[in-house]
């Protein structure tokens, strides 16, 4: 349960191609996706990060604070709906993220997208982990699978879906990791 280490170098040379400073994500788990991007950014760049488990995230940070890039995050613990409600709400938020990173509860990457276009700059990146879903998105309906593999499976596929007829936005799905797609904000 962890960004893979492809994924963690490509998101950090893609940070750096982006010039990103402001980035945010969306489940951190114990870390390494977000040791990855504050690795990438300048000494001044911010990530707020949130996840539901602060004892995770503090598991992997003395290995942040080892890297010397703990003062670019600014941890939330709880659900990511209401704070990023609170975030849309304040138009001063809308477009000042270059980059935001969501590894979090697949059933509710949509209602993220539905907020988070708001919050990316037009230009701005955000990155949508798991999008194979373990393989799953092109396996036949009667195929074997896990049950939380086949859980969330729909969930995925919808948001696959719904990402690509988005006027709002292009897409790139990578097969790095389990999958990430790119969506880069147009208007």
């Amino acid at each position: 349960m962890t960004t893979s280490a492809d994924e963690g170098q490509f998101l950090n040379m893609l940070l750096k191609l982006i010039n990103a400073k402001n980035t945010m994500e969306i489940g951190v788990y114990t870390g390494y996706s977000l040791l990855a991007t504050a690795l990438a950014l300048p000494d001044d760049g911010k990530i707020f990060a949130m996840d539901i488990n602060r004892e995770n995230y503090e598991l992997g940070l003395p290995v942040i604070q080892k890297a010397g890039v703990a003062h670019k995050i600014d941890f939330k613990e709880g659900p990511a709906m209401p704070v990023l409600d609170e975030l849309v709400q304040d138009e001063k938020n809308h477009g000042s993220f270059d980059f935001i990173f969501v590894d979090a509860d697949k059933d509710n990457y949509l209602n993220y997208h539905k907020r988070l276009i708001e919050l990316v700059k037009v230009g701005g990146l955000i990155g949508y982990d798991n999008t194979l879903w373990n393989g799953s998105v092109v396996a036949p309906p009667d195929a074997p699978l896990r049950k939380y593999v086949r859980y969330y499976r729909d969930f995925v596929l919808e948001l696959n879906k719904a990402l690509a007829v988005d006027p709002r936005i292009e897409i790139c799905m990578l097969p790095v990791g389990d999958g990430i797609t790119l969506c880069r904000r147009l208007k």
